[in-house]
């Protein structure tokens, strides 16, 4: 009994001790079936508690911020650190704001900071404390793109003060000028009361709501009362309209009471506006004075259109183009005054300097460095600045009227022709005669910058080297390069100024009447390219050579170098070709410099016995060398040619000549 219950025993204890097992197994191991995974969502807001501390407190959020609905504008999952929209640029905004609401299909009248530009240049996307979510309270939103000193003048527009901007324009579009609320006129006439006795009497009665308010008045500030602009004509700063205008009470009190070419000379005197010269503005001269000026008030000085240049660019708009180097006196305060009167003047471009005058006016040290110079330029020497440059600025450097060589070949004409050869100077092909030359004056003849090499190296440096051990030839020992080059252009080669054949032999006279004369002459010195074996500047060898023989010779023998490197040498070949050859020309074949005997003599003993008995006692004279010795190389250790006669190879000569006959 004791046993039994012992192994009952023993099966509930594994029992109990396999469900353990199977328990542990199980937490260990997650169940995978269980696919649908739940998260705790958590807000924006809670890690972006910066946002959150910035936004949340303020006036005025934004709907999706103030609804927490973030991923109206933002993607959720993108790149860490990076700011992910929706939608680029103001077409997110458009995702709920209708677009055609803004009148952006308008081609005018629709607010360039919209058009050009982002909402969020003036509104935060998020929140603010302005209204309609605008980045700043008030006028300083729109003085992030106004200049504001144009608008807190002295005396400040009083409604601007009280209501800002907006009362009179609108922020995205208006079919009125400058994003009018409504017509001019209409506007103004919304505050101002046209019937009141003070409005009548300030503009003596007439009835000016019928024009523009602004002709005489700047709609924001202005350092004058009533904000009347800066500058103002007399009978308009003391209300006497009818000085210039019918009665106010007439048929058309805004008509002119003198003809308008006879009314500003009614009173201001021609002499005292320098109107006495001999050069008259053409519109000074009709009479028409409000071509430049306004006739009631202005904000430039002495009641002009425009400020500065600007007004004389109405007319003179050639003088307005942007270039690349205007004239310093054009970007000055005075503009165009700085050289030009604006009525009349003594000379042609109402300016009152004779035309060199007035530019060394400004340029007194270029015409003082030019006067020292041996030789000056023609229309330097004669004050004619304007032959050459344009007095308002040039795209061309030195304010010159065009491209260098254009302005030049306007007095040398011939030369433009004359330089179209088939290798041109690379300045001359630029354009760029003040490369070399100077364009005022110079101490060198045709006003070169400097004089033979030393102008030369200035852009030929490399091919110019300086080496005092070297052999130099003559002409670039005296550094005199337009001996053999022409600078300006050449139809041969290295722009020499004649052929090799005829420019070197001109100075190497003896070495001209030899090759008159000779039989035989070296196919370079025929064709004319002496440079294929001298250097025409300097060389480390003998005869300005490129190099030393056998291999200058070798460079064109190719056939003659391959033979001589794969067979045995004759030694004169070897070591010199000029010990046989002429280099240029000979009175022989072959440019030898002598008679083919007498050369082979000199080394082969023509009376020794072995000579005599290898050649069976035939007479040297008798016989051509080259007829079976090859004179460079050969197999052979006599130098025989390759293929011979076979009794000529046995030394049977009697099997085809006679002895004693000839």
């Amino acid at each position: 009994m004791m046993r039994k219950n012992s192994g009952l025993m023993k099966t509930l204890f594994g029992c109990v001790l396999l469900l353990c097992c199977l328990l542990a197994v199980q937490m260990a191991w997650p169940d995978t079936s269980y696919a649908a995974r739940k998260f705790k969502k958590k807000e924006c807001a809670d890690c972006h508690d910066d946002f959150a501390k910035k936004y949340l407190g303020l006036k005025n959020l934004h709907p999706g911020v103030k609804e927490g609905k973030c991923q109206d504008c933002h993607l959720s999952h993108g790149i860490v650190g990076k700011l992910l929209l929706v939608e680029d640029g103001n077409g997110l905004c458009f995702r709920c704001h209708k677009k055609e609401d803004f009148n952006l299909d308008k081609k005018v009248g629709v607010h360039t900071a919209l058009r050009r530009g982002k909402c969020t240049t003036c509104h935060n996307p998020h929140g603010s404390s302005a209204p309609n979510l605008l980045v700043s309270e008030g006028e300083g939103i729109c003085f992030t793109c106004h200049k504001k000193d144009n608008f807190t003048r002295k005396v400040v527009h009083g409604i601007i003060q009280d209501k800002g901007c907006r009362v009179c324009h609108q922020p995205h579009y208006s079919k009125e000028a400058n994003l009018l609320t409504m017509e001019p006129g209409k506007l103004c006439l919304s505050c101002h009361d046209k019937n009141k006795s003070a409005f009548k009497k300030s503009h003596g009665g007439y009835p000016v709501a019928a024009k523009s308010c602004t002709i005489c008045h700047d709609p924001h500030s202005s350092e004058n009362p009533n904000l009347l602009k800066t500058s103002l004509h007399s009978p308009v700063a003391e209300a006497e309209c009818s000085a210039c205008h019918n009665a106010a009470d007439s048929a058309k009190p805004f008509g002119l009471n003198t003809p308008a070419n006879e009314l500003c000379l009614s009173c201001h005197d021609s002499g005292s506006i320098q109107g006495n010269g001999a050069v008259k503005h053409e519109p000074f001269k009709e009479g028409n004075c409000l071509s430049c000026h306004n006739p009631h008030a202005s904000e430039q000085k002495t009641l002009l259109l425009n400020a500065g240049n600007k007004l004389c660019f109405n007319c003179h708009e050639d003088t307005s183009h942007i270039i690349r180097f205007p004239h310093a006196p054009l970007q000055s305060e005075k503009g165009c005054l700085s050289c030009h009167s604006p009525h009349s003047a003594a000379y042609k471009g109402l300016v009152n300097k004779p035309e060199g005058e007035l530019c060394f006016g400004c340029h007194a040290k270029t015409k003082e460095d030019g006067a020292k110079n041996k030789h000056q330029h023609a229309p330097f020497k004669e004050n004619m600045c304007l032959s050459c440059h344009n007095p308002h600025g040039s795209s061309a450097e030195h304010l010159l009227t065009d491209r260098a060589d254009t302005v030049c070949y306007s007095c040398h004409s011939g030369l433009q022709g004359e330089f179209q050869k088939t290798i041109i100077h690379n300045p001359v092909q630029g354009g760029q005669c003040i490369a070399c030359h100077q364009g005022h004056g110079s101490d060198n003849e045709k006003l070169l910058k400097a004089t033979g090499k030393e102008l030369c190296s200035k852009c030929h440096e490399d091919s110019i080297p300086k080496d005092s051990a070297a052999s130099l030839h003559e002409p670039y020992v005296d550094d005199d390069c337009l001996t053999c080059h022409d600078p300006h252009a050449s139809d041969n080669k290295g722009m020499t100024t004649e052929p090799q054949k005829v420019l070197c032999l001109n100075c190497h006279s003896d070495l001209a009447e030899s090759i008159a004369t000779a039989a035989d002459r070296h196919a370079p010195v025929s064709a004319g390219k002496c440079t294929e074996c001298h250097s025409p500047h300097l060389s480390k060898l003998k005869s300005l050579l490129l190099a030393e023989t056998p291999d200058i010779c070798l460079n064109c023998h190719t056939g003659l170098k391959a033979k001589m490197a794969s067979e045995k040498v004759h030694s004169p070949a070897a070591r010199d070709c000029l010990r046989c050859h002429q280099p240029h020309a000979s009175k022989g074949s072959r440019l030898l410099d002598q008679p083919l005997q007498s050369l082979c003599g000199e080394c082969h003993g023509f009376d020794k016995v072995s000579f005599q008995k290898a050649h069976l006692s035939i007479a040297a004279d008798d016989m051509n060398c080259i007829s079976c010795h090859d004179p460079h190389s050969s197999k052979d250790p006599k130098f025989f040619k390759p293929v011979m006669h076979a009794p000529f190879a046995a030394k049977s000569c009697d099997a085809c000549h006679i002895a004693g006959k000839e």
